[in-house]
Formats: structure tokens, sequence, C-alpha cells
């Protein structure tokens, strides 16, 4: 074989972040390797067993999502004049929808309170009118 031999463990001192985190790296990579038990590893990081699973399955995770393949180039940002206008469309959506709503109810409206809309003048006219025009009751026969 050509070329360096690859570095193992050894690499992780050189990334950044707190000596803490980069041991428990170490040790992860290692019950991975079988280098090391994993009671050991629980000892040597002071967890119980559930824990370093889950400290396990998160590092692996967010390994595997930062190497998860993407399209090639710069990721499309949406222009700040676009935003602004889809702000503008939105609101105007909201005011149509709320005049719709607002025309809908006066539909309603009429189609309850049809000699209300029908009818014109003052209130007392109205009324008035509305009293002429009431059939008389009939009293009902009582039944012996």
């Amino acid at each position: 074989m050509r070329g360096r031999w690859p570095s193992g463990p050894e690499y992780i001192g050189k990334l950044d972040g707190s000596d803490e985190t980069k041991e428990r790296l170490k040790v992860i990579l290692d019950t991975l390797y079988g280098q090391a038990r994993m009671l050991e590893a629980c000892a040597q990081l002071d967890v119980g067993e559930t824990r370093f699973h889950q400290l396990r399955e998160k590092a692996l995770q967010a390994a595997l999502t930062a190497i998860e393949p993407r399209p090639a180039g710069r990721p499309s940002r949406t222009l700040p004049a676009a935003a602004e206008e889809i702000q503008a469309l939105q609101r105007r959506v909201e005011e149509l929808e709320q005049a719709l709503h607002q025309a809908q109810v006066r539909e309603e409206i009429a189609l309850v309170l049809p000699q209300l809309h029908r009818t014109a003048g003052s209130g007392a006219t109205r009324i008035a009118a509305e009293k002429k025009t009431r059939p008389r009751r009939v009293p009902i026969p009582k039944s012996r």
C-alpha cells in the first residue's frame, strides 16, 4: 500500500472541542472497533449503560447526518424582494378572505330576514305596517 498510514483515534485530538468530549468520542469508537468492552467504557466515562447507548447513538447519527450527500453547488436562497412580495400577497389573501366572510354573513342575514331587507323607511313606519298586516288570532274552542 502506498501513501501515509491512516491516523486512528489520534486524529480526534486535532478536532475542535473540549477534552472531555474528545475522550467520550474515543471511548465510543473503541467500543465500535472492539478494543474496549461496554462495561469498561461505562466505567471510564462514569455513565450507565443506557446513557452510553444514548451517547453512542447520538454521535453516530450526527456523523451520518454530516456525511449525507447533498446537491452540488450553493443552496438557493430566497431573495429578500421575493420574501416581501410573498408576505404582501399573504396579507392580501387574508384581507380577501375576511371580505368574503363578511359578504357571506350579509347574505345569510338577507336570506333569514328578507322583510327587513325589502322594507324601506323608518323603524316606526315599518313596525306600524307589520302590525296592520298581522293575521288575527282565532281562539281555539275548549273541548269538554
